[in-house]
């Protein structure tokens, strides 16, 4: 099988072989709405085949592997949001590493971006420990939670817009799950800032007519009933990014840093 069978004992694992499978757009609303907790909601999103090409495109990785990880077993399925079921900070980045999140089931771990994200989180506190290599090592956020836009991994990181829109349910839910504890929502990257905006506002945040562009480092004031919540930019640490300085350690701990203060 090119995919870890839900329940068969994957740490952290938040779907069993009872919990419902969303086939198309229509099912992904439906059980979308119908997660009235994190848990049920993490469930149902780890094990959604509504998207043909992704589901294959992510069980063929499952299945012929890199080299590099060809001893390992890899998740193969949707990679659920993660983190502090009550966050001060929500995390959001574009989709799951072909290699990373859908080789270990846990977003921005196992990948070249996650060891610059979580450095970085560690050295600001909002992580336990500078790395996250796979599901069940010990590593946990503090305050904070992760999520993706889009929970499949996609050909050449690049969902389509029809992809896109099936997948929005997933975070709309999330978000207005954990709306009642979060004050600040970081944007990984320019998709991922794009992606939020309808999320946002599906789960009932109050937003500015315009869209500000993206830009490191820049914050945005919403709110979520009366309380307030800043939309900051972070470039994303993609290896891109990184190799070629357009995003340093420094920058990245101090959009971390002031989440961090934002979100006290």
């Amino acid at each position: 099988m090119s995919f870890v069978p839900p329940g068969t004992g994957w740490p952290g694992d938040p779907a069993t072989a009872d919990t419902p499978v969303a086939h198309d757009p229509a099912d992904v609303r439906r059980l979308a709405a119908a997660g009235d907790t994190l848990a049920e909601l993490t469930a149902a999103q780890s094990v959604c085949r509504a998207c043909p090409r992704l589901v294959e495109w992510r069980e063929d990785v499952a299945e012929v592997k890199r080299r590099a990880f060809m001893d390992e077993t890899y998740w193969g399925r949707p990679v659920a949001g993660w983190g502090d079921d009550e966050p001060r900070i929500l995390l959001v980045g574009l989709a799951p590493a072909a290699h990373g999140g859908n080789r270990t089931g846990r977003i921005f771990t196992g990948d070249r971006s996650g060891d610059w994200l979580f450095a970085s989180l560690y050295r600001v506190g909002l992580a336990v420990q500078e790395t996250s290599t796979r599901a069940g090592d010990g590593q946990e956020l503090i305050g904070a939670r992760m999520l993706a836009s889009v929970r499949c991994a996609p050909p050449a990181n690049k969902p389509t817009p029809e992809e896109r829109a099936t997948c929005l349910p997933w975070m709309s839910r999330e978000l207005a799950l954990t709306a009642p504890s979060v004050r600040v929502v970081v944007a990984l990257g320019g998709f991922a800032w794009q992606a939020m905006w309808p999320a946002l506002k599906e789960a009932g945040y109050s937003l500015p007519r315009g869209r500000p562009p993206f830009g490191h480092g820049v914050e945005v004031q919403v709110s979520y009933g009366q309380a307030p919540v800043t939309l900051l930019g972070c470039y994303h640490p993609s290896q891109q990014n990184t190799f070629t300085g357009r995003v340093t350690a420094q920058m990245l701990d101090d959009v971390f840093a002031r989440a961090r203060a934002l979100g006290v």
